[in-house]
This record gives structure tokens, sequence and C-alpha cells, in this order.
């Protein structure tokens, strides 16, 4: 008995020293001691609230999809992070998109740490993407996320309207932005410029490692909106030539932070184990490829809008084609930059100092790419 139970406890402790390791081994390169980005990199000063919501939409129905009947209505299982501390309200809202076979915990890292700053952010899982929609993830209902991102911002504004809520009053309605990862970036791209889906109450928005190969020059020519594009330049998953080197030049005032070695699913909250990966797009491709089948190779950009609108319908995704996948850079350290360029973005956007906004745009064109060696900056063409 004796023998067995110290067996069991070196298994244990094997097994400790593993999870150990694992967490907390190879750790990233830091950012320059005492730099700005460094000190970007901090979490904020206020304390972060986390509130799991369920918002229905009982005006829109959910489609069927595979053994799925659909609904009557579209159900958004929602997680919001807020600043607890009131005085400094009210705050921007941000919305978070997610990836496709993903889910709102995708961007939690990211969306802490904005909220520590001082903004209200909601994620929610939709319907249809989600890893675990009903019938499996559906590529296509990204025609009705945009919509989702407006009824998201219709139930915060009531939120912030309810004096027996904790949000009341601490929602600034003429501080919105929209942010998104992959599938989630096109949702963003389509709810700040597509002429009917869009929302006007978006003031800015950021792509991460979104698609746009799918849009020409004239679909950003529906409305103006500050707009930027963070992608890493070994992207198999949305591939860098033909959905972010573009946008400098096709999107009015778009500008391009590109990480070198960066992965696409190193944007993505769970990457952070994939660390010990050679590349971590060997995991998301493998995810896509299982869960998409066949539906990639179906054209259905007609149910975005007309060529007219500005849609490419020969334009070929090319998923996962790059072979053999080159070396990625430390998924933490891609997050790290992921925080520091987010929250940069939306400071110049919406803080209400005019020398904060001054300083992060000064950060994200000159200080940003100056300090990290992994890291460009392009501006707008012209």
């Amino acid at each position: 008995m004796k023998t067995f139970l110290k067996i069991v406890l070196i298994l244990a402790a094997i097994v400790g020293v593993g999870v150990l390791v694992l967490v907390n081994g190879k750790q990233p390169e830091p950012f320059p001691p005492g730099s700005e980005s460094a000190s970007r990199l901090q979490m904020g000063p206020l304390e972060v609230v986390r509130l799991d919501h369920e918002f229905l939409d009982p005006t829109r129905p959910t489609a069927a999809n595979g053994d799925y009947a659909g609904s009557e209505q579209r159900r958004l299982e929602s997680t919001v992070w807020y600043p607890q501390d009131r005085e400094y309200g009210p705050y921007p809202l941000l919305v978070y998109s997610h990836g496709y076979s993903s889910s709102r915990r995708e961007g939690a890292y990211l969306n802490s740490h904005l909220a520590s700053l001082g903004y209200v952010v909601v994620a929610a899982d939709f319907p249809l993407t989600n890893m675990r929609a009903p019938g499996g993830p559906q590529v296509k209902d990204v025609v009705n996320q945009p919509a989702d991102v407006s009824f998201l911002i219709d139930s915060l504004l009531q939120l912030s309207a309810d004096v027996d809520h904790s949000l009341y009053r601490q929602i600034d309605p003429e501080r919105i932005g929209a942010l998104g990862l992959s599938l989630g970036g096109l949702t963003t791209t389509l709810a700040g410029f597509h002429p009917e889906l869009r929302d006007p109450r978006i003031r800015a928005a950021i792509s991460i490692a979104g698609p746009t190969f799918v849009f020409t020059p004239v679909f950003y020519r529906h409305h103006s909106l500050p707009f930027l594009m963070l992608a890493g330049d070994i992207d198999a998953l949305v591939p860098y030539a033909a959905n972010a080197a573009p946008v400098p030049g096709q999107v009015p005032g778009g500008e391009l932070v590109t990480l070198r070695a960066g992965s696409h699913t190193g944007f993505a909250g769970p990457a952070a184990v994939m660390r010990w990966l050679h590349n971590p797009d060997v995991v998301g491709c493998w995810i896509v490829q299982r869960n998409a089948g066949d539906v990639m190779e179906e054209p259905w950009f007609d149910l975005i809008g007309p060529p007219e609108m500005g849609l490419d319908y020969a334009a070929e995704p090319d998923l996962c084609t790059l072979d053999p996948l080159p070396a990625a850079m430390n998924t933490l350290r891609q997050q790290m930059i992921t925080r520091v360029v987010v929250s940069s973005f939306f400071e110049r956007q919406f803080s209400l100092s005019a020398p904060a906004r001054a300083a992060a745009a000064r950060y994200l064109r000159q200080v940003l790419p100056a300090e990290l060696d992994d890291v460009t900056y392009t501006p707008p063409a012209g």
C-alpha cells in the first residue's frame, strides 16, 4: 500500500511539474524596459467587473442548420467587461466579434485589458458561427452578424439607461467602436462599411486578421470610418498579401500594423498554450477545415451584396495553402503586441484628453515600430 501511494505521489509530482512548465515555460521576449510599449502593456488602474448575460433578439430568426431546425429568435450568450469605478464614466463601448468556430472567450485577454483602461466591452457567442453552434459552425451566417453587433449596442445602451443596473449611465453613446478577429474581423468590416448592414453609431473599427479579399475599393467608399488592420505576415488562414496588405491603398484612411512572423491563430487567447508549437496555425487550419467542410468552396458572396456594391465574386479565399508553415512568433508576444496596438488605437479615437489622443497617435505611427523590431506600421496611402 505504501509503495502504491508513493507511486501515486511521484506521478502527481510529475504531472504538477509538467503543468507548471506548460503554463510558465517559454515566456516571450519582454518589451524594452522603461519603454512606452512596456508602459502601455500594463493593466489599467481600474478594477474590472465581468458580467455574463444572455441577450435575446426576438425580431430576427436563427436559420435552420444541419440537424438544427432553427429558431424564431437569435440568442446571444454574452460577456461584458466594465470598470467597477463609476467616477470616471461614462465610458466608450466596444463590441468584440469572435472568429469562426470560436467563442467570446477568445478575446478575454484583450477585453479585460481594455476594460481596465476605461472601456465597456461586450462579446457574444454568435448563434451559428461559434464552436458549439447547433448543427455545426456555419460560415455563411456571418451576413447576419452585423445586425447582432447592432443589437448588442442597443442592449448595452438599454442597460446604461436602466437605473437599477450597475451600468446605469456608464456608456457614452457617442463613443462606440468595434473590433473582431478573423471572421469577427469580417463582421466588424461589414458593420462599419456596408451600405445596408453598417451601424452608423460605430465611430472606429479594428479588424484583426480579418478577410478583405472579397472587397474591391468601391466597397469602402460607402462610409468614412477610422479603420486599422492588425495582421501577421505569415497568416496561413487569411493570407497577408491578399487581405491585410491592400488595406492602406484600398480603404480611405485605412492603416496597417504588421507583425513579423505573426500567425493567424496566435491572436486568439486560447493559443497561449500553443506557444510550444512551431506554428499554431497548424491547429487553426485543422479546426477550420474540419468544421467548414465543402462550404468554403461554395459561392456565397452574393449574400453580402451585388458586385456593384464592391464585391468580387471571383475572389478565392486561399485557405491554408501555405506549406510548409514557417516558424511563428511566440503567441504570448503576439498577444502582448495586440493589447498595446488595440488600446492605443481606441485611445487615439475616444480619449477625452487631447494630449492623450496625440500621444496615442504618435505611439502607433512612430514609437511602436521604433521600439519593437518585429512590428511595422503602414499609414494610409497618400
